[in-house]
């Protein structure tokens, strides 16, 4: 027999933390569903039997548990640990989890675990993640806090993982890529004088996901797709994903004859060449 678990994703206590007593009105079809979706017993038993594991071990656990391969190439471009600079590395986000899980892993054992992602604040419920973590929740009541997180992750003495997208990649015209770039990757590396490394991921989810999105992004106030993002995780398990990282693009280039937005492109532009 299996050792009982704690639970640390409970779908009953997240719909009464969200909705209180009005949460028992919740049709227990539902919250079935809602469980098979995110796969609630395999994270469970996951995260149970690797409690002991947390940031750069605990994400190099994640990619062998979903038996992914990665072929990485340009490895000789990511620069010497021991150079005394920080850095922002920067990439798409076409998956929305095993993506960050791989780069997590790559980044924290070529800098000694030495980096943060700034990540959304829902992570931080994955005790692993949450020790090289900076959360941020753009639309709750920390909103105010998003500046201040920002400054904390960039004032830091880490280096920094990023997906300036903020949300994982779409359909768009045909063809899978982020939605625009975020800017602030730019003010706030030339602010802290960190040179930026850009890195492509290669990979795509479902066309399920996509029409989900497509119709959550038009049609609805909040971002249904987000709750697909784990199941799409499991349908990827074993499939091999190619890493493309570019050479560093020193601080300085971002100077005033682009806007911050257009430099933001620019790098987005270059991750899309790798």
């Amino acid at each position: 027999m299996r050792e009982p678990i704690e639970k640390t994703i409970d779908i009953d206590e997240i719909l009464k933390g969200k909705m209180g007593g009005k949460a028992r009105y919740v049709p227990r079809f539902v919250v079935s569903w809602l469980k098979r979706l995110i796969h609630e017993d395999e994270v469970n038993r996951f995260l149970w039997e690797n409690r002991h594991l947390t940031g750069t071990e605990w994400l190099t656990e994640c990619v062998r548990y979903l038996k992914m391969t990665l072929e990485v190439v340009g490895m000789e471009n990511l620069p010497d640990k021991n150079d005394g600079k920080l850095y922002t590395f920067v990439s798409n986000h076409p998956l929305g989890g095993q993506d960050g899980v791989s780069l997590g892993s790559i980044i924290g054992q070529r800098y000694d675990g030495k980096f943060r992602y700034l990540v959304n604040d829902l992570l931080l419920n994955l005790p692993g993640l949450k020790p090289v973590s900076i959360g941020i929740n753009k639309t709750g009541k920390q909103s105010r806090d998003f500046p201040r997180m920002v400054e904390a992750g960039f004032k830091g003495d880490n280096h920094l993982l990023m997906f300036p997208a903020g949300l994982n990649s779409r359909m768009i015209n045909g063809e899978i890529h982020d939605l625009p770039w975020k800017k602030t990757f730019i003010t706030k590396s030339v602010e802290t004088h960190r040179d930026v490394v850009p890195i492509h991921f290669g990979g795509r989810n479902s066309n399920r996901f996509y029409r989900i999105a497509k119709f959550s992004d038009r049609f609805l106030p909040f971002n249904l797709a987000m709750l697909f993002l784990v199941d799409e995780m499991y349908r990827n398990v074993g499939k091999t994903f190619r890493v493309v990282i570019g050479q560093p693009i020193p601080w300085q280039t971002f100077d005033k004859s682009r806007t911050a937005a257009e430099w933001a492109r620019y790098v987005e532009d270059k991750v899309y060449e790798l």
